[in-house]
């Protein structure tokens, strides 16, 4: 078998035994395509079972060239995990990234929005337009529940159960969990879709979508981005932001007012508190007003 022969079995291997999502399963392909082309530039005509560790070492040391410690980092990781299949399915018996070090990144802590900030954001959409009492359903949305990007495009009609105040998501690995959803979010949904999306003409395979573009399909995550983006130089924010900056801002300022780990890492959907630990960007001042608000020798 080639490479490509390799890569596909690995694909396979990543949906149907570890049930990753499509966008994991492209990036961790992505890395091992990278290697492909290395090698191929380089005429070293080595298969995946053959490859050692000092042509991995040449690769590395390439990509560490073009790409931030941090990138290197998850190339070296998704290579591994590579390898690691190979062993599983005993086409090798060694890992040959077993010692290779990725470089030191330390935790990066995630930019956030104050709520002013948001709300600003929120306000600077043009409600005369159709696509504007969507973006509102949309910001409102992602903060009010905390969403990847992916949950919320593919967010169903069917999901919602406004009656128990929940709403069904789907996230990584198609695990799904249920998270409260405020009468403050359901209004601005419900609002977008009496006025705007039942005057849709609606593609078929999409009329349970949720949010829709004004051609009746599925939005892209891109255009998410592109309408956060917008919004954020419309209000001259400085701040390099994101859908995820408003799924770190639902987290953080959950955690201010209260609300414990435990309960956000079930919203969020994250399946090991450290990750939780991650999002939540806390400053010392909240930590010092924890401490003398609870520990019982303030």
């Amino acid at each position: 078998m080639n490479w490509e022969s390799y890569i596909k079995n690995y694909q396979s291997y990543l949906k149907i035994e570890r049930g990753l999502s499509k966008n994991t399963i492209v990036n961790y392909s992505f890395d091992i395509e990278r290697l492909c082309v290395f090698l191929d530039q380089n005429d070293m005509l080595v298969s995946p079972i053959k490859i050692t560790e000092e042509s991995l070492q040449q690769f590395i040391y390439s990509v560490s060239k073009e790409v931030n410690p941090r990138s290197q980092a998850r190339i070296i990781s998704g290579l591994k995990s590579f390898f690691n299949y190979l062993i599983f399915e005993d086409y090798r018996t060694d890992n040959p990234l077993e010692l290779i070090e990725a470089p030191k990144t330390g935790r990066k802590l995630p930019d956030t929005l104050s709520v002013e900030e948001i709300d600003n954001l929120i306000a600077a959409i043009d409600l005369t337009t159709n696509e504007g009492e969507r973006n509102k359903a949309i910001l409102e949305t992602l903060y009010g529940c905390g969403l990847r990007v992916s949950e919320l495009v593919t967010l169903k009609i069917s999901d919602l159960f406004f009656q128990e105040g929940f709403i069904k998501i789907t996230g990584k690995g198609n695990k799904q969990r249920f998270v409260p959803i405020s009468n403050l979010t359901q209004k601005y949904i419900q609002i977008y879709r009496e006025t705007v999306r039942n005057h849709l003409t609606i593609q078929k395979g999409f009329e349970d979508t949720l949010f829709l573009n004004r051609r009746g399909k599925q939005l892209t995550r891109a255009m998410i981005f592109t309408i956060i983006k917008d919004l954020a130089v419309k209000i001259n924010l400085n701040k390099t932001i994101s859908p995820h900056t408003l799924r770190h801002s639902f987290a953080t300022h959950l955690l201010e007012n209260g609300a414990d780990l435990r309960s956000i890492q079930l919203m969020l959907g994250h399946e090991s508190i450290t990750t939780t630990e991650i999002y939540v960007h806390l400053d010392r001042t909240f930590l010092t007003q924890v401490l003398h608000s609870f520990h019982p020798r303030k």
